[in-house]
């Protein structure tokens, strides 16, 4: 198996931690937790302290792809019901499949490439929709369009970051303390003041060496290293995998739709690298 792949698979399988960690934090404000999380995610790059000095606009792009899509994604909580939104939120796997020929020079897609999106997409609509009703509502069109705009903003930011002057994952590093930071001044303008449980901090450890943290690194290296269509199409399997965790931990149940998706999600992911392995993109 390609090290890039691994590399995406091992940072999937850290953001599907991410739901289960949060449920145990859910009394804290959604800006002060990402804030936190990214800054302590920070600190796993330390030891690449000097692999922070990027040029200006490469430090602006990690903060569009971190701070901007956190920040509109958890707007979009608040504006829209969470079912809708994550749905909305979870195309952002199928963006960096369609639009990787249009951001990178030299990719093409093939029917293969196609199909493989679209079984994961029908894949992640089943997750989301085993949860519940989905009822797409006019009064919740600002959250709907701050979901979409959290999908375009991570999926570009993915490929992007294969346009701006080459940089090491180090750098990621300062991409999510910047980040944090960011979102810190965010809690302080639009949350109240809170204070965390001694609980409440390891959890957040956690959430911040893990799926807020590492998984970023991952990533960057896996996206440095292999083909983004391939790696956009098993990034579809991240819902049922923390649908699994969560099941796993008494959170919530494994059931025929979550089976079925992973079965389709699964078909996806293996016709993307087929694909990828079938056509190399161009140097």
């Amino acid at each position: 198996m390609p090290a890039a792949t691994l590399y995406a698979l091992a940072a999937i399988a850290l953001w599907s931690s991410l739901a289960l960690l949060s449920t145990r934090l859910v009394a804290v404000p959604p800006f002060l937790l990402v804030g936190l999380a990214l800054c302590i995610g920070g600190l796993c790059g330390l030891p690449r302290w000097r692999d922070w000095r990027v040029p200006p606009r490469t430090l602006l792009l990690g903060c569009y792809g971190l701070f901007g899509y956190h920040f509109c994604l958890f707007l979009a909580l608040r504006f829209a019901p969470a079912l809708e939104a994550n749905l909305i939120n979870y195309l952002w796997p199928l963006l960096i499949v369609l639009l990787s020929p249009v951001i990178l020079p030299g990719l093409r897609l093939g029917g293969h490439h196609l199909l493989g999106g679209a079984l994961g997409l029908a894949g992640c609509v089943l997750i989301v929709l085993g949860k519940g009703a989905l009822s797409l509502d006019g009064s919740h069109a600002l959250g709907y369009l701050l979901a979409a705009a959290a999908a375009v903003m991570w999926s570009t930011y993915s490929l992007l970051t294969r346009r701006v002057a080459p940089f090491p994952t180090g750098a990621v590093g300062g991409f999510c303390m910047a980040s944090g930071l960011l979102s810190l001044l965010a809690h302080a303008a639009l949350e109240p003041a809170y204070a965390l449980g001694g609980a409440e901090w390891g959890w957040l450890a956690l959430l911040g060496l893990g799926p807020m943290g590492a998984a970023f690194f991952l990533w960057d290296a896996a996206l440095k290293h292999g083909d983004t269509r391939a790696i956009g199409t098993l990034a579809y399997l991240t819902p049922p995998l923390s649908t699994a965790l969560l099941a796993a931990f008494g959170g919530g149940r494994f059931g025929w739709q979550a089976a079925l998706a992973l079965g389709l999600i699964l078909a996806g992911a293996w016709l993307g690298n087929r694909g990828a392995s079938a056509d190399a993109p161009a140097a």
